[in-house]
Parts: structure tokens; C-alpha cells; sequence
């Protein structure tokens, strides 16, 4: 009698705890398929805000700008009096793609400024989103890389929405006109963010070299790689 009491008494809890483990199993798969649904679904809708990017376009006129550089003074396009252009590039401290560009952006700003193309730099991103993007850490970022151009806070994120980035870093090359800054590429630097070593075309540079010889640029158009801009 005892032994039958017993073995029905650890039948129950047996049941008991395969139904506990069940529901357990149950909550982990929905919280991971409403994850990975929340995930899909963020990037789906940076996939279509990429298609349906505002901004300028080829062929337009950028508008000047001025905003707080790492050294505290305001920079503005038309400070520089002698460029004949400018790669601007949006791009920031955080985001690996960002990090990964930044000796090649130092690069392009050595070999493409005293030809009067300079690099200016702006950060996007909302300091508030993303404490690593802070004016204070743009400045040391700056100091820590040795950034031989103006790196720039869109304080309010005013200039990127006119310009149309959706990504960490994103080039706008303009080219000094009679009529204003008339854009002439955008998108991204290169096709490998990865290894620059493995690099096969480079966007910005043969966008460049081309304005400078008074060619039409090759590839005008380009997807930016990086991460979204936080807002």
C-alpha cells in the first residue's frame, strides 16, 4: 500500500515538472522567435529606408554648413577658400565600420587635400543614444588617431537628414562650382571594408581623380556599409 501511495505520488511530480520544463521551453522559443522577428524586422526597415532615401542626389546642390569642430572652433565648407571640392564624410567613434575606415579616411585626406579635395568629418549620431559618440570623446578619438581634418558634431542632427545618410560612414564628394557645392558621389569608400588589402575599387579615390583630371566620375552611385545612424 505504502509503495503504491509512493509511486503515485512520483507520478504527480514527475508530471509536474515535465509541465513546468515545457512551459519554460515554451517561453524560451517564443522570446527567441520575437527576437529574431524584432531583429528582422529592424532590418528590413533600415533595408527600406535605404531605398527610399531622402536627401540630396546626384547632381544637386549641397547647402553650406557650419558645426563644431574637436578643436571647439565652428568649421564651415566655404572656410576653405582655396578647395576645389570636399569628401564629406559622415562616420563616427563607435561603430566597427567606422573604426575599420578610419586609417584609410586619414589617408585619402593626406593625399587628396593639398590637391584641394580635404576630407571633413561630421558625426551624425545623437549623443544621447550612443555616449560613445560624444563631443568629448570625438576629441579624443581625434587626438588618440591623429585626424588631419575637421571632425565635426551635427549638434541637433540638422545636416545629415539634408544630406540623406542612413550610415556610419557614408561619403558625399562635392565639387566647387559657380553654382554651389554640386554633389558628385555617394556612397561608400570602398568595396571592402574588411581588408583594405583585398580592396578592388576605390569609390572615392577614382570619384577624385576623376573630377581633377575634368572627367565624369566613373561610379557615382554606391551602397553605403556601416551601421545605422542613431537619432
Amino acid at each position: 500500500m505504502k509503495a503504491s501511495k509512493f509511486l503515485g505520488f512520483f507520478t504527480v511530480v514527475s508530471l509536474l515538472t515535465l509541465n513546468v520544463a515545457c512551459k519554460e521551453s515554451s517561453n524560451k522559443e517564443e522570446t527567441d522567435q520575437t527576437a529574431e522577428t524584432v531583429e528582422v524586422a529592424d532590418n528590413t526597415a533600415e533595408e527600406a529606408a535605404e531605398e527610399t532615401r531622402t536627401g540630396y542626389k546626384i547632381g544637386d546642390v549641397a547647402t553650406d554648413f557650419s558645426l563644431k569642430n574637436t578643436d571647439g572652433k565652428n568649421v564651415a565648407l566655404r572656410d576653405m577658400a582655396d578647395a576645389k571640392g570636399y569628401i564629406v564624410i559622415f562616420t563616427c567613434n563607435h561603430c566597427p565600420y567606422a573604426k575599420a575606415y578610419e586609417d584609410r579616411i586619414i589617408a585619402l585626406d593626406k593625399k587628396y587635400k593639398a590637391k584641394g579635395y580635404p576630407v571633413v568629418a561630421i558625426n551624425p549620431n545623437n549623443p544621447e543614444k550612443m555616449k560613445d559618440d560624444s563631443f568629448e570623446k570625438m576629441q579624443e578619438r581625434a587626438k588618440e588617431k591623429g585626424f588631419t581634418f575637421p571632425y565635426l558634431l551635427d549638434d541637433g542632427q540638422k545636416i545629415y537628414p539634408q544630406y540623406g545618410a542612413t550610415k556610419t560612414p557614408h561619403v558625399y564628394i562635392l565639387q566647387k562650382t559657380d553654382n554651389g557645392n554640386v554633389v558628385k558621389y555617394i556612397g561608400a569608400i570602398d568595396d571592402n571594408y574588411e581588408d583594405e588589402s583585398a580592396v578592388e575599387a576605390k569609390y572615392v579615390e577614382d570619384a577624385v581623380d576623376a573630377l581633377l583630371a575634368g572627367k565624369d566620375v566613373p561610379v557615382k552611385e554606391t551602397k553605403a556599409i556601416g551601421c545605422s545612424i542613431k537619432a
